[in-house]
């Protein structure tokens, strides 16, 4: 399984996904679930992918051929004139790879397990955030629900629906999201460091912060511990039941 979320804020968008992939108990692996596309001054894409691993991997595979391999007649993601075009590009790639190896997957009662965060600006455009499913189809983020997860997102939710806002500062939303991962971290074994964490700025075309978090890390360990104290704290001051 898999963690990943990202949110989109009046001063650009932050993204953060795990590392772990598991087939079982005894077969853990580690790969990187945040991909993205930079043309500086034009444009910055990035994709979060959650599911099966050779299926998004199969797709992201498809969508950098299309840019290797440019085509006149078929758009790519350095192409497309808006992230809406890009969106319909990851969802078409999507069904394209489910074409393909769908079939199989279902006669081994498998099944298609596939999702994406997709995420960026192009040109003037304000910077947009889509979640795209399995099926290709997609939602976009909104100012009363400006963050999207998939995987294993239960147990990161309820911060977020508490305290996520368009209005937060980068920083902010980047601490906010690191708190979401350690409850997750916590309560479920198939979620697992390092976490790559990217943080884009609204109008700058480019990207300039990006970080992997691993289990050392002063500054998640010293979240981590203050946020447990905090909340047992704060438990405490909040009167008994009393029947």
């Amino acid at each position: 399984m898999t963690y990943c979320v990202a949110l989109r804020l009046n001063r650009g968008l932050v993204f953060a996904a795990d590392t772990r992939t598991n087939a079982g108990i005894d077969n853990i692996g580690q790969f990187r679930k945040i991909h993205y596309w930079c043309q500086p001054g034009d444009r910055v894409l990035v994709l979060l992918a959650a599911g099966n691993l050779s299926l998004t991997q199969s797709v992201v595979s498809l969508l950098n051929e299309q840019i290797l391999e440019p085509d006149p007649e078929t758009p790519n993601v350095l192409s497309v004139h808006s992230m809406y075009r890009a969106a319909r590009l990851v969802g078409e790639a999507i069904r394209t790879v489910r074409a393909v190896d769908g079939p199989a997957l279902e006669s081994a009662k498998t099944g298609f397990a596939g999702s994406f965060i997709l995420g960026g600006q192009i040109g003037k455009e304000r910077p947009r955030l889509f979640q795209i499913y399995p099926e290709g189809n997609f939602i976009e983020a909104t100012d009363d629900t400006p963050y999207f997860q998939i995987g294993e997102h239960k147990y990161g939710k309820p911060i977020l629906d508490r305290v996520a806002q368009p209005t937060m500062r980068l920083g902010q939303a980047a601490k906010l999201i690191l708190l979401s991962f350690d409850s997750t971290l916590r309560s479920n074994l198939s979620v697992g460091m390092p976490i790559d964490i990217l943080i884009y700025e609204a109008d700058s075309l480019d990207l300039r912060r990006e970080k992997r978090i691993d289990k050392d890390d002063e500054y998640f360990k010293k979240l981590s511990n203050s946020w447990s104290e905090a909340l047992r704290e704060a438990f405490t001051k909040i009167d008994e039941f009393d029947v």
